[in-house]
């Protein structure tokens, strides 16, 4: 792969960023909860970078970091839910929401 994907955390923002060639490609929102824990509600790429596989770039990277920070990670988000249980992500701590929960803490004014 020739592109160059990059990802950092805007803490300003409250999200990850993800970068192709130096483009923002696509976010992961996050939501301080507290003692150590955030919670990640949002994740989206743009159309024009769809199928590139920012999505995956951007969830590995920042759930890492997130495990890294020893965060708890409470993932409310449908992609990064679907990710988590796709892939291992070492020492990362998950406080997996009930269907109630996620309905509650989702933005309704954001698609999922």
């Amino acid at each position: 792969m020739t592109d160059d994907v990059t990802v950092t955390r805007n803490d300003e923002a409250h999200r990850y960023e993800v970068h192709l060639d130096g483009e923002l490609g696509g976010i992961l929102k996050f939501r301080p909860a507290g003692e150590g824990r955030v919670v990640l509600p949002h994740t989206e790429i743009d159309g024009a970078f769809k199928g590139k596989g920012l999505g995956s770039a951007l969830a590995s990277e920042a759930l890492s970091d997130l495990a890294r920070r020893g965060e708890t990670v409470i993932p409310t988000c449908p992609f990064v839910s679907h990710y988590l249980r796709e892939h291992d992500v070492p020492g990362l701590v998950i406080d997996w929401p009930d269907e109630a929960d996620a309905a509650d803490s989702a933005d309704p004014s954001e698609p999922a």
